[in-house]
């Protein structure tokens, strides 16, 4: 029997962990290191579960990856095709032959770092995906995950290449419904019933076997859609010895099985935490009568209908086809705002859209963005876009601020990975980082979905149009596009080169752009923007224009002159401009032609 057939007639019974209990019987070892170096560890474990009741035991190679492992390619794909050897082993060897147990091949997370791209971090999936199709198994799951971002195009490639393979993604969130990518999971999990690729998909890890049951209650209109897959912790971990240890609690953790299988759950097990023993009590007080789907996965739909959006004045300018003006504004180190009130006062003089307010640019402390626009917003009138970097906030942190943002009125940011903290200081201050800007766009994108629906947050990523190829730009521009950013804001633009690209990124991608610029005030000026900031091309004909010996004027309305000229090459495509004025040198804008 397969295991369709046999799903249609059980509920199955899944293991419990691998890791956490080799771990705990070998000294804290990384389980994957077994499959090479002590198969016979790993098989014995494997039957244990299956001895225990499991029908459906996962590979040990949740984290065989070239990251997880620190292992070149070759000895990752080593050690997943004998960690498939020794499951199928186990399966062979065990003691009650009549009793049918499937091996999944299992497939956690690639710990994202700068090293790979992501197109690169596809490709080693999809090599760990040809792996175990080469090894014929029955099925395949995503363990673990807290984004679809690769898992769409993955299920999809898999199934191209077999039909019959049974595929299951298991997501992971915390008490409050969200993954730590800051996605509710939920609404991961009614894009996955609506996939037809997938046959099961839900929760794993994360929260313990009480909550578990409180997400299944809240879950249970999307079970009837597809297979449901549930496998909690065994508790909350306290360390212990410089380890996490689990609470035994075998009894208390199969009862709340037992009640989440009632509810219609068609596949149980467990993760951190559980062992055979656990597994045991769940095979002996559930009832493993089949789940019947009674609809298609594509009758399900989301709680969250599409709601007609309150209009963006700034976005709705570009739509539109005028050219906005956006200024940037850095806020005061000190608790002395006035001069900055007084530079956005005269600034709402010189129709002047958005003043855009950076977020401790350099890494160097001042007001924060947010509360300083807020502030501007109450006292001018002005609209206000803050930018939110990803360098001081956690996760709980970064939402808070968002929250902040919106209740105060905000609905432009600009969502920036931040400068790294100043060298001097990194033995002082720590940078978080718990997002790069494409990841904290997907989860605001999130919020907007879930919390902001009729009045969203419309936000911008920027442009550095000259690293890298102009390929590799407009990737990052799409991948940012995708991930709900609406329109780009560049980095200072000087040259015709840079300009070209300006226009070859317009005829390519469908997006609004403002293009940035920063007149230079003076001959030490544009020598230090030309030789000490990165990302930013100064030709020599421009610092040439310039002369140590200008007055302050002088040298301002140079900057001005050589502003109006760029603006003027970029009006046929640039649906607006970015001006960086150096010191806050509002008195520029006064200066400058726009087109």
């Amino acid at each position: 029997m397969n295991i369709r057939e046999y799903i249609k007639k059980h509920k199955i019974l899944t293991d419990g962990s691998m890791g956490n209990y080799y771990a705990s019987q070998y000294n804290g070892e990384l389980s994957e290191f077994a499959n090479i170096q002590h198969p016979e560890r790993i098989e014995k474990i494997h039957r244990e579960y299956i001895e225990a009741g499991a029908n459906l035991i996962f590979t040990n190679t949740f984290a065989a990856n070239e990251a997880s492992l620190n292992m070149g390619r070759d000895l990752v794909e080593e050690c997943i095709r004998r960690g498939v050897a020794i499951a199928e082993e186990a399966v062979k060897n065990r003691e009650n032959k009549s009793r049918e147990v499937f091996v999944a091949g299992d497939i956690g997370p690639i710990p994202e770092t700068s090293e790979k791209t992501s197109p690169e971090m596809a490709e080693e999936y999809k090599r760990i995906c040809d792996i175990f199709l080469e090894e014929g198994l029955p099925a395949i799951i995503f363990e673990t995950f807290s984004s679809l971002h690769y898992v769409k195009e993955l299920v999809s490639y898999i199934r191209k290449k077999n039909e019959s393979v049974f595929l299951i993604v298991s997501i992971c969130m915390n008490k409050n419904g969200y993954t730590s990518a800051g996605i509710n999971g939920r609404r991961l999990l009614e894009e996955l019933v609506k996939m037809k690729e997938v046959d099961a998909c839900g929760i794993n890890c994360g929260i313990g076997s009480g909550h578990m049951y409180q997400k299944a209650q809240e879950l249970q209109d999307l079970f009837s859609g597809k297979y449901f897959i549930m496998m909690p912790n065994a508790g909350y971990p306290e360390q212990f010895q410089n380890r996490m240890v689990f609470l035994k609690n075998a009894e208390y953790f199969a009862e709340n099985m037992k009640k989440i299988a009632d509810l219609g759950v068609a596949l149980l097990g467990g993760c951190c935490g559980t062992t055979p023993d656990y597994i045991s009590l769940i095979r002996e007080k559930t009832d493993f009568a089949p789940v019947v789907l009674r609809h298609s996965p594509e009758a399900i739909e989301g709680e969250n209908t599409q709601k007609r959006k309150k209009s963006n004045p700034l976005y709705e300018k570009m739509k539109a086809g005028k050219k906005v003006v956006a200024v940037e504004i850095d806020p005061p180190f000190d608790a002395n705002d006035e001069k900055i009130l007084e530079c956005v006062l005269k600034l709402s003089k010189c129709n002047v859209d958005i003043i855009t307010m950076a977020d401790s640019p350099m890494g160097r402390s001042r007001v924060d963005s947010v509360l300083m626009s807020v502030k501007i917003a109450g006292e001018t009138g002005m609209q206000v876009m803050p930018h939110l970097c990803c360098r001081d906030r956690n996760l709980i942190a970064m939402r808070s601020v968002i929250l902040g943002a919106y209740v105060n009125k905000i609905r432009n940011m600009l969502i920036v990975t931040g400068d790294p903290v100043p060298s001097a200081s990194r033995n002082e201050i720590t940078s978080v980082f718990d997002y790069h800007s494409i990841k904290l766009m997907n989860f605001l994108k999130e919020m907007n979905e879930e919390h902001f629906g009729e009045d969203p947050i419309y936000f911008g990523g920027a442009l550095n149009q000259g690293r890298g190829t102009l390929e590799n730009v407009i990737k990052r521009m799409r991948d940012k596009i995708s991930a709900g950013a609406v329109y780009f804001l560049t980095q200072p633009i000087y040259s015709d080169e840079d300009i070209d690209r300006i226009r070859q990124i317009k005829e390519q991608v469908d997006t609004k752009i403002l293009c940035g610029i920063m007149p230079l005030i003076s001959w030490r000026n544009a020598n230090f923007i030309k030789n000490e900031v990165s990302g930013i091309y100064v030709p020599d004909e421009i610092v040439e224009r310039y002369s140590p010996d200008m007055s302050k004027e002088e040298a301002e309305w140079m900057g001005a002159k050589i502003a109006g000229e760029i603006i003027e090459k970029l009006s046929p495509f640039a649906d607006g401009y970015y001006f960086m004025l150096p010191f806050n040198r509002v008195s520029l804008m006064e200066k400058i032609k726009i087109v």
